[in-house]
């Protein structure tokens, strides 16, 4: 990579995940004061020159949300009035993602709201890692590349599988079929569905099992665990149909609330996910949670945008 032209700034949502992908490209993370004033508002200070170079902000908008979107937003705006060449927005955890169409009459469509936010406050490009829904790439204006996070999650289900064991994959819902299928492709496994009905906002109740899971290790694929409600209710239904064995694989650990608890007290065996979200220390020392990191994944793609080269191996 060409170090003389390019720089990478982050804000607090995840430096040690921006750390990582920096010495995966043999460079240092970008001199940035990201603070706050005594009345809360966010202060940035970049502390070096951007003029006419390739820059990369690195920042998940994860809790605290709206904190985290600000400095984002402030860091592009501030790069931009200092003259860089081009900025790309490197959004690992892209939140407020789930608002993606209007469910009720009067609901705003915030992952757009949110996608235009970025553009006018300076990116030119944007980097995700498994948006919560592929069209929300169309709600920008600007080029967008949604790579995802299946290669490092099998790696670690295949560490955890052993191979006379029988796979199959299981979406918690009818929503996340294609994500489930691409995994049981690469695992010549077979798939199952949950039948999940929602009741009420961030409470789902899944009722039965679509497909044969008897005498097998289940492995669970979605992009988001939040509450952890659904995931421990697939798990469960999944045992009662007779799987020997729940893994669960996400790429994104929102774990709201008492999530960490409710997954850590289920009939998971193992719940590997990523490092676009910061983990508490006490997740990752525990035997419950296995986390994989997807810095080489995000480091690999920063450097062929850089390079003007193609992207698409990495989208399957």
């Amino acid at each position: 990579m060409t170090t003389n032209i390019t720089k990478i700034f982050t804000g607090n949502s995840c430096p040690e995940l921006a750390s990582a992908i920096c010495e995966h490209l043999d460079i240092e993370v970008g001199r940035a004061e990201v603070s706050s004033f005594a009345d809360g508002e966010t202060s940035v200070d970049i502390g070096e020159n951007v003029r006419g170079m390739d820059v990369f902000v690195i920042q998940s908008t994860c809790s605290p949300a709206n904190t985290h979107l600000m400095e984002l937003l402030i860091l592009l705006d501030a790069l931009r009035r200092s003259s860089a060449r081009r900025i790309t927005a490197v959004i690992p955890y892209y939140g407020y993602a789930r608002q993606d169409r209007k469910v009720k009459p009067r609901t705003p469509i915030t992952a757009k709201l949110v996608a235009d936010l970025i553009s006018t406050a300076g990116a030119e490009r944007v980097l995700c890692l498994d948006l919560h829904a592929g069209q929300i790439q169309g709600f920008f204006n600007i080029p967008v590349d949604n790579i995802y996070a299946m290669p490092v999650l099998l790696q670690q289900i295949r560490a955890l599988v052993p191979p006379r064991d029988g796979i199959v994959v299981v979406s918690p819902d009818a929503g996340g079929v294609e994500r489930a299928r691409a995994f049981a492709k690469r695992l010549d496994a077979s798939i199952a569905i949950g039948d999940k009905r929602r009741e009420k906002k961030d409470v789902a109740e899944v009722t039965r099992i679509v497909g044969d899971v008897d005498g097998q290790t289940a492995v669970i694929v979605d992009d988001i665990v939040s509450t952890g409600g659904s995931l421990v209710q697939t798990a469960e239904a999944l045992r009662a149909a007779g799987a020997k064995r729940v893994l669960a694989a996400i790429t994104h650990p929102v774990l709201a609330g008492a999530a960490v608890k409710r997954v850590e007290e289920s009939c998971i065996d193992r719940l590997i996910t990523t490092d676009t979200i910061p983990l508490q220390s006490s997740i990752q020392h525990s035997e419950k949670f296995v986390v994989t990191s997807v810095a080489h994944l995000l480091g690999e793609a920063i450097r062929r945008i850089h390079n003007e080269e193609s992207v698409s191996s990495l989208f399957v």
